[in-house]
């Protein structure tokens, strides 16, 4: 048997946990990189970041109702976030964020976090549908917050590059392999899909599309 399908549920629970804090970090590190954007002072970005950084996990385990949330009872959780915002306080990694750096960093963090909430999810015994809701919750709901808050459309809502879409879709492949028995090649296979679909799309500007679009294709009606 693959150490792939013999992984533990300890050991499992370890490697999600260890996404969590990667998502985590890699999400405070871009809240405080758009703080800067907005030249706010330490405690704003201390507040955007924070809340990049845990909004998604603690919507997700407040909906999963399985003890208190994560983020409040595990301290590194809060430690992880606040490290990542002070290294944007830090440095100034405002310049790049249209490089490739930030676009790479922009795509892991929405990868491993659909990966580590579908994979928390069916942890608690839920189905596929609540996993890859939660998923994508997990993924995009600390980042719609933190843009609330700067007055920003969050990405969720479009506008931009796939987002939702890459969230939706990495849960599902966790869904799928975890269903097969598989759910280390679920975590590899989902970061791997998420990120290069996210900077595909960053790339070639792929998204859905919207009113405007077809309100184009109705305007060759005679009738409008």
């Amino acid at each position: 048997m693959s150490v792939a399908r013999s992984l533990s549920p300890e050991s499992l629970t370890e490697l999600t946990r260890a996404l969590d804090l990667s998502g985590v970090f890699a999400n405070g590190t871009l809240g405080g990189v758009l703080a800067r954007t907005r030249r706010l002072d330490l405690f704003g970005f201390l507040v955007i970041g924070i809340v990049s950084g845990l909004g998604g996990g603690i919507l997700r385990d407040t909906l999963l109702q399985h003890g208190t949330p994560v983020a409040l009872t595990d301290y590194t959780y809060l430690t992880v976030a606040t490290a990542g915002t002070l290294l944007a306080f830090v440095a100034d990694l405002s310049r790049h964020t249209s490089g490739r750096t930030f676009h790479l960093l922009d795509a892991a963090a929405l990868s491993v976090w659909a990966v580590a909430g579908a994979q928390k999810t069916l942890a608690v015994g839920l189905g596929w549908l609540p996993a890859v809701l939660l998923g994508t919750i997990t993924a995009v709901g600390g980042g719609a917050i933190r843009d609330l808050l700067l007055a920003r459309t969050p990405s969720v809502f479009g506008g931009t590059p796939l987002y939702a879409t890459v969230a939706v879709l990495v849960s599902a492949v966790m869904v799928v392999c975890s269903r097969l028995g598989a759910p280390t090649v679920g975590v590899l296979a989902g970061i791997t899909v998420g990120v290069s679909l996210r900077l595909a799309a960053l790339t070639w500007g792929w998204r859905l599309p919207g009113s405007r679009d077809w309100r184009r294709g109705s305007a060759r009606d005679p009738d409008h």
